[in-house]
């Protein structure tokens, strides 16, 4: 690629984003970072990194456009719905037996994957006793989630995920299409709580029963995993239940042995000691 960022180059720049804006991208998977950074420099149409780094440093504006590419927010509504039919299946029934439910979306982008698991909940007839942490680092992507407003044209897909997670309704009862939007029934956003947060330097700030963080991990480092994954450990309550996705697994990791992976096969871990 003609505008390839170098590794001193990124380095600047990331220390350019830390030291001004507080944001910390040191720790995240660094091929990644710099394709991505390649590829803003593209789309924006910057001849150079001079000119990039420049623009961060003189425009604070220009920094939610670097935070959005920079950040992964690729997602859908019941995503690999398998792993939503096991939580229908078999995490659900136990959930049930608490008095309340809490449940941890960190790194949940725009949102389809918290008003999956609305819809999950309404249907075991939970959503009435239970609350929705939807958190990301990007606070443009999470303020779509306070809308509750989804493309039309993906709900073709949506719908098809939905009863492929053992989805026995109409989806479409759940959203009023308008023109092209579709905007989900506000009786589940009630149940939501948004917030930024950041992975890398934000603590625990509550302890819950169900945690999702899926294909959020695999562009951190080894490092920045392992202190995510504690940080998971020190917000899940005993016998609460973790679900990262499809390439992300506990293996080697410093909570490997307080959890124990359901038997499925999906990326679903119950915390055990």
């Amino acid at each position: 690629m003609e505008n390839s960022v170098k590794d001193e180059e990124l380095d600047l720049l990331l220390d350019e984003l830390f030291r001004s804006y507080g944001y910390d991208f040191t720790n995240y998977a660094r091929a990644s970072l710099k394709r991505r950074v390649s590829r803003l420099m593209i789309i924006d149409r910057f001849p150079s990194f001079a000119e990039l780094l420049y623009r961060v440093r003189q425009d604070p504006a220009y920094l939610t456009r670097m935070v959005e590419e920079l950040t992964v927010n690729v997602t859908e509504m019941f995503r690999d719905p398998q792993v939503f039919k096991t939580i229908r299946e078999e995490v659900l029934p136990i959930l049930a037996t608490h008095p309340f439910i809490r449940i941890w979306h960190a790194g949940c982008a725009t949102g389809e994957e918290v008003y999956s698991m609305a819809i999950l909940l309404d249907e075991a007839n939970l959503l009435h006793k239970s609350l929705l942490y939807a958190t990301d680092l990007n606070p443009t992507a999470i303020e779509n989630i306070r809308k509750g407003v989804f493309p039309i044209s993906e709900m073709k897909q949506y719908s098809e995920n939905y009863i492929l997670s053992g989805g026995k309704h109409d989806f479409s009862k759940y959203y009023t299409a308008k023109y092209n939007w579709a905007k989900f029934d506000d009786r589940l956003k009630a149940k939501m709580i948004v917030a930024t947060h950041n992975l890398v330097s934000d603590r625990s700030f509550n302890e819950f029963v169900l945690i999702f963080c899926r294909n959020v991990l695999i562009y951190f480092d080894k490092y920045l995993q392992d202190n995510v994954l504690t940080l998971f450990d020190d917000s899940l309550e005993k016998l609460g239940f973790l679900v990262l996705g499809s390439k992300e697994n506990l293996r080697f990791s410093p909570i490997a042995r307080k959890f124990k992976q359901l038997e499925n096969r999906e990326r679903i871990w119950r915390k055990v000691m």
